[in-house]
């Protein structure tokens, strides 16, 4: 074999590794190059005009995804409407404040999708999700990442499922590790995508505990900053509406690191978030990122990638929906 020769299949043999060191879980960065090489760009048109139509698309998607994943795994579960015969994840308890903007935005990513004849029904709705949170953060001033896909769509989605799945409000540290340890995820993946809590809004009734009858002489939880809590409370009056309130007072809009810088002040809104700072554990990692919004973006989308390959469904237990909403 001459020297050209060997140099070529040398360069062969290096591309094919390179190949499949990207596949995780059947995951590849350009899953569909070939099949449908304009999805990105059309689940992007869309989130965009989403966010135009509505300033909740933003974390609404981002909730649905991790909502998704952290149950089953990554598999479109939580779209799937209940029928008569079958109560579906997205009407368990810790669904329902599950915002319609998230919902929408993957159905109507499929239909610009399945508007062109050569991805029709090619693409999961697992996929569009990805591609859509991915975009979402990204538009809203976050980091941009590359993202894996290939996932098939589940074909089973319960209530029950849920169950214990799903982090709470007044979770504290250990019982965070542990949800998040359920995923293969570390701590230091949890603490990143607790920053997603920078954008969006939560009820009164999420944390009102926090504010009204925290101990036995009806006080107010010690960790929040005063003024903040004063602030709260003159939104979320005891007895009254169960409002909704930005989880970052800041920049609620804006997908930055100020949720961290917000921790440092004791104006974290839930004990799940607060309790990040008060952990001596967790600490250092809240304090890096307070100041280092490079060092948060790297942390948060290597979480991200981490969360998109959980539970990947394939051909032998998926399929690829007709309807995002509901089964084959």
């Amino acid at each position: 074999m001459g020297g050209v020769e060997l140099k070529v299949l040398i360069t062969i043999i290096s591309v094919v590794f390179i190949g499949l060191s990207t596949r995780v879980n059947g995951l590849a960065e350009n899953y569909y190059g070939t099949t449908c090489p304009g999805l990105e760009k059309m689940v992007r048109q869309v989130v965009v005009q989403k966010i135009n139509e509505s300033v909740f698309t933003v974390p609404s998607t981002l909730r649905l995804y991790f909502h998704d994943c952290a149950v089953s795994g990554c598999d479109a579960s939580v779209l799937i409407k209940s029928t008569s015969s079958n109560k579906a994840e997205r009407d368990h308890p810790d669904n329902l404040s599950l915002s319609a903007d998230g919902f929408d935005t993957v159905i109507k990513a499929k239909a610009a999708v399945d508007a062109v004849p050569a991805c029709k029904n090619k693409i999961s709705c697992a996929d569009i999700l990805t591609i859509a949170t991915r975009d979402a953060i990204n538009l809203a001033g976050g980091p941009y990442y590359k993202v894996e896909l290939g996932r098939y769509d589940s074909l089973t989605s319960t209530a029950d499922s849920v169950n214990g799945k799903l982090p709470q409000p007044s979770d504290g540290l250990d019982r965070l590790n542990s949800v998040f340890t359920a995923l293969g995820l570390t701590q230091t993946d949890m603490v990143a995508l607790s920053g997603a809590h920078t954008v969006g809004f939560a009820h009164c009734s999420k944390f009102s505990n926090r504010l009204y009858g925290f101990s036995a002489n009806n006080s107010v939880d010690p960790s929040l900053n005063k003024d903040y809590a004063t602030q709260l409370q003159a939104k979320c009056p005891q007895g009254g509406p169960d409002n909704g309130v930005d989880m970052d007072p800041v920049t609620s809009k804006r997908f930055d690191n100020w949720y961290y810088a917000n921790l440092k002040q004791g104006k974290g809104l839930f004990t799940s978030d607060q309790v990040l700072y008060a952990d001596s554990r967790s600490r250092p990692t809240v304090q890096t990122w307070s100041t280092d919004i490079t060092g948060f973006y790297s942390a948060f989308s290597s979480a991200m990638i981490k969360l998109g390959r959980v539970g990947v469904k394939n051909a032998n237990n998926g399929n690829l929906r007709i309807r995002c909403d509901a089964f084959n």
